[in-house]
């Protein structure tokens, strides 16, 4: 099951009050796929559509779609900052599409 770090939920929960917007979740969705499976993108809403998962991580609701919660495997979503830069990252794990070559995809 896909794990949300307390980095990131801070950090969303940072956003969704600069936005004005504290009661939204976070949507996580599939947006194409490379070498080695799915890629994913991120936005906010306000509720879930019907039929997503929602996993709460400390007060913030994180939507997904079923597909791409399956996508997800035992990954985790983080939230990077250094002096090259910030943003949400999915890292660790290995995702349930990781098929035969993916060890060597870069």
């Amino acid at each position: 099951m896909v794990t949300i770090s307390e980095t990131a939920s801070v950090k969303v929960k940072e956003i969704l009050k600069a936005e004005g917007k504290p009661d939204w979740g976070l949507r996580i969705y599939t947006v194409g796929s490379g070498c080695c499976g799915p890629s994913y993108g991120m936005g906010i809403n306000e509720n879930p559509s019907e039929g997503d998962v929602v996993v709460e991580k400390d007060g913030l609701r994180v939507f997904f779609d079923k597909d791409t919660l399956e996508s997800l495997g035992d990954r985790i979503i983080d939230y990077m900052k250094d002096d090259n830069g910030e943003g949400f990252i999915v890292t660790g794990g290995q995702p349930s599409s990781c098929g035969p070559g993916c060890s060597s995809c870069g």
